[in-house]
């Protein structure tokens, strides 16, 4: 016997309070001029919108955003592939390396984000160690410097989630029968070759999953960045994210910064499902 429906009704009406009425609430507010203080509230349509066209910080930190999703979605997932090929061979240590690997995963983004923060400084111990072997052209002011900023944010995250890549992958190589891989290696096919043509289709399940949640994640980063640079130095590592922080409990333009969520909501939910579609079809194809 079916349950009643009304045994959601609890869960629906929590849900609508919590998400649907404060996403409405918020959108709403994207067509508004308001300061998040006063109640006088203006409507002024598409302004907020047509203003962030017109606005260069925005349009740097869109291009930002972008770079960074795309070089963690390729950077990461191509190290957590490698790492899960090496720790799933019968070497003895394979397990001690896998925790070794995925622990950074399990420690808070904030805290690394600090960690990393003084590793990095101009007198951290990156630099320091650098001096130690006679590399002193190499160091640099990693956070400090307008080029390489962006890169060292990216760097600190893909060491603390490669081995969450690692472990998706390496559920995935479990899973591959190996019968077949044997099969494939009577018939003479090196390991490049079946790795291409055996392992990596059936692979296709880890390799959506590790994609969607790279990119999502990369497009809606902002506490990396915001502990390791706070967005800066000036405007060279503001994503979309620390943008929409500072316009709204900065500058107080809260109708403007919510405009700006709006934009990232779009681009989350129009990457997102794109990629799903394509790697679905993947899928199915591979299957």
């Amino acid at each position: 016997m079916t349950p009643p429906w009304w045994f959601t009704l609890p869960a629906i009406v929590l849900f609508a309070f919590i998400v649907l009425v404060p996403s409405v609430r918020g959108l709403y507010y994207a067509f508004t001029d308001w300061d998040g203080l006063d109640p006088n509230i203006s409507f002024i349509g598409l302004g907020n919108f047509a203003d962030m066209t017109r606005d260069p910080d925005a349009t740097q930190a869109l291009w930002h955003t972008l770079l960074i999703a795309v070089s963690i979605t390729i950077i990461q997932n191509g190290i957590g592939l490698l790492l899960a090929l090496g720790v799933n061979t019968m070497i003895k240590s394979r397990h001690v390396l896998r925790v070794l690997l995925f622990a950074p995963a399990v420690i808070t983004p904030i805290v690394t984000a600090y960690l990393w923060r003084n590793l990095l400084g101009p007198d951290g111990a990156v630099n320091s160690l650098l001096r130690l072997v006679g590399l002193d052209s190499w160091r640099q002011d990693w956070l400090g410097d307008p080029q390489l900023a962006l890169w060292s944010i990216v760097a600190v995250i893909v060491w603390q989630f490669a081995g969450y890549s690692m472990v998706i992958f390496l559920a995935g190589l479990q899973s591959v029968p190996k019968e077949i891989n044997e099969a494939a290696d009577m018939d003479g096919a090196g390991p490049v070759r079946r790795f291409w043509s055996v392992t990596r289709p059936l692979l296709a399940p880890a390799i959506t999953i590790n994609l969607m949640l790279s990119i999502i994640g990369g497009i809606k980063l902002f506490d990396q960045v915001y502990a390791l640079t706070g967005g800066g130095p000036g405007h060279a590592t503001d994503t979309l994210s620390t943008l929409i922080y500072k316009d709204a409990f900065t500058l107080g333009e809260f109708g403007y910064s919510i405009a700006l969520a709006v934009v990232l909501t779009i681009i989350v939910a129009v990457v997102s499902t794109g990629q799903y579609l394509v790697l679905s079809r993947n899928e199915r194809a591979a299957s």
